[in-house]
């Protein structure tokens, strides 16, 4: 890899920049609590998680129109309405629920990784969340974009090849001058076949302790750095 030649990167968002899963815990236990009924926040979180390709497929096939996440979230999120008990819930408090996506907490290394790499290259997300959640989430957590790139633009979602192609595009930038930065190899390997540089960040914690990694290939990526700090020093 010619690292010089890369100009910008481009972040996975969802567990590769925040934690998706603790924050979602979280505020369950929260909301629970406050309702007094017991429910499982990681448990929540995962199945809340687990409905997001599936609905994301039955788009691109044409049973559902195009949506954006925070109403597939929804979607999702009233589907669980009989496993988890939300009849304790009223309506402002589902959508103040289903809204967490946009208030998801960074990893502890995020922003002073971000800081650094932001010197020396245009950083951006590329992610499935709509421009509106990218945007307070940037707002809420001080993530110091240089612009916000939502798969939302380009009405199609990762990982199509739309939406990294159309990523570079905006940027200007051939895709070999664009890197994908991501804790998922599949979303990494989508990015690799349109053309991109790959780094791979470990988050061993995304889907909660003990949880294995999917795996990869040694040598499959451009850079497997720790953290976004080993990143930046990787690509110095």
């Amino acid at each position: 890899m010619s690292r010089p030649s890369i100009k910008a990167l481009a972040f996975d968002v969802f567990g590769t920049v925040v934690d998706w899963r603790g924050s979602i815990a979280r505020e369950m236990q929260a909301l629970a609590a406050e309702k007094r009924i017991v429910i499982d926040g990681g448990a929540f979180a995962d199945a809340w998680r687990e409905g997001y390709v599936p609905a994301m497929q039955r788009v691109r096939v044409g049973e559902l129109p195009w949506m954006r996440i925070d109403a597939l979230h929804r979607l999702i999120l009233d589907s669980l309405a009989p496993r988890f008990g939300f009849e304790a819930f009223d309506e402002a408090e589902l959508d103040r629920l289903n809204r967490v996506w946009h208030r998801l907490d960074p990893w502890a290394d995020t922003l002073e990784g971000l800081t650094r790499l932001k010197r020396r290259f245009v950083i951006t997300p590329l992610s499935n969340g709509n421009f509106a959640l990218l945007t307070n989430m940037a707002k809420r957590a001080g993530l110091p974009w240089d612009c916000v790139i939502s798969a939302e633009l380009f009405r199609h979602y990762k990982p199509d090849p739309e939406t990294y192609l159309g990523t570079a595009d905006l940027l200007g930038l051939e895709p070999a001058e664009l890197m994908l930065v991501a804790c998922h190899p599949s979303d990494l390997r989508a990015a690799r076949a349109a053309g991109l540089k790959t780094g791979y960040v470990a988050r061993p914690l995304e889907n909660g302790p003990g949880a294995a990694a999917a795996p990869f290939m040694p040598d499959e990526f451009d850079i497997v750095a720790d953290d976004f700090v080993d990143l930046d020093r990787l690509l110095g």
